[in-house]
């Protein structure tokens, strides 16, 4: 788990993770508390505060991995005991290794978006077969070898959106390091990219993914998800000579 100043969810996430044998943080450098509740509930928490992105921070936790498997997490997230029992199962009774995709059930501004459309991500890896993880932002595993994937039915719970504040921030954020990605591509900018990108997330979320099922929270998180495409494009073309400062998490 990546950590940085989540001492108000990092509770949370853990307890919902009791089944497993080792818990492992990468904490960038909190001014909370937040390694000090990590550490109390029994989590092994190692602080790495000169930030180099998402995936070598990960990586820099691989060395101390003791089990079998690991589940890659973050603090806005919490395992229902649906997926704890599925999870677990697999681990028994598949002797061969896998790669396990979870989806997400969405929460926004204090409601589940029961009827959004779900998306898997593979989080569940074989740690002989791991190689690292790579990527500015949404960073995947680096397999030794091609794995065969099992579809876990039971969604991991995803708490991203809570207050509107926290989802300016993250907007912020993001718009930081999609823009970064961008630029290391060489990729161009532009306010009407922007916009064209922007209306299309739009609608891909709101529309086909049913996000207007979710009423009033279900419009405001496709519509700053949206607003990240939108001020990503914009950054890449305005702010292209400040991008290579990386956010943190």
């Amino acid at each position: 788990m990546l950590t940085l100043n989540e001492a108000a969810r990092i509770e949370r996430c853990l307890r919902s993770a009791t089944f497993a044998d080792q818990w492992l943080v990468a904490d960038s450098g909190s001014t909370d508390d937040t390694c000090q509740r990590a550490a109390a509930l029994g989590a092994e928490v190692h602080v790495f505060a000169d930030w180099q992105g998402f995936a070598q921070q990960r990586n820099r936790l691989l060395p101390f991995i003791r089990t079998d498997y690991v589940l890659w997490l973050d603090a806005d997230e919490v395992i229902p005991d649906t997926l704890r029992d599925e999870i677990l199962a697999l681990l028994q009774t598949r002797p061969e290794p896998f790669v396990g995709r979870i989806a997400w059930l969405e929460h926004a501004f204090g409601r589940p978006l029961t009827h959004f459309q779900r998306r898997g991500l593979p989080r569940l890896f074989p740690v002989a077969e791991l190689v690292g993880f790579e990527g500015v932002v949404h960073e995947g595993p680096l397999l030794k070898r091609r794995l065969p994937v099992v579809e876990l039915r039971a969604p991991l719970h995803h708490h991203s959106r809570e207050t509107v504040y926290d989802s300016l921030r993250k907007l912020a954020q993001y718009t930081q390091l999609g823009a970064a990605k961008r630029a290391q591509r060489g990729q161009r900018g532009g306010v009407l990219r922007g916009l064209a990108s922007a209306s299309a997330m739009f609608i891909r979320l709101y529309v086909f993914r049913r996000g207007f099922t979710g009423g009033g929270a279900g419009f405001l998180f496709c519509l700053l998800i949206a607003l990240e495409c939108l001020f990503r494009y914009a950054a890449l073309a305005y702010d292209r000579d400040h991008l290579e400062t990386l956010a943190k998490r």
